[in-house]
């Protein structure tokens, strides 16, 4: 994972969910970067959002032309590579492209799933940017001001 496998860490809790996640950090949820996973005409998506955004149903249709719609969950390892709760940006199947939402950069590192719903690492953006092979920066989410 372009060098940062020692940055990996696993926990002998789930960390599956936001609140988990951050629950096993010690970190505030906002800096927890949730992976979404979605259907779309050209493929399946990932968007990596700040753990406190939620997605604008007009925002992503703005963007990506089509209604956001999450894989079904009995449906995403197989399309992504990841199964629920482990979902992550990198290590994923070909064809899957990636995204990374605004919301993230009100931070300098925040911690994306590494592919299990008990690991997760601690990133800069540009790291997650560079491991990810996000094809760019996407505002298809909203969040709470002042929000950390």
């Amino acid at each position: 994972m372009f060098g940062l496998e020692e940055r990996v860490r696993e926990f002998d809790v789930s960390s599956a969910t936001v609140e988990l996640a951050a629950q096993a950090l010690g970190v505030a949820p906002a800096l927890i970067a949730k992976t979404l996973s979605f259907v779309t005409p050209d493929g399946p998506i990932l968007v990596v959002a700040a753990g406190d955004a939620r997605v604008g149903n007009a925002l992503f249709r703005e963007r990506f032309g089509c209604k956001a719609r999450l894989i079904p969950a009995d449906q995403v390892e197989g399309l992504v590579g990841h199964a629920v709760g482990g979902v992550c940006p990198f290590g994923v199947e070909p064809g899957v492209r990636v995204f990374l939402d605004e919301s993230l950069r009100r931070f300098e590192v925040v911690y994306p799933a590494c592919g299990s719903a008990s690991s997760c690492a601690r990133l800069t953006l540009a790291e997650l940017e560079r491991a990810s092979g996000a094809e760019g920066w996407v505002r298809v989410t909203t969040w709470p001001e002042g929000n950390v």
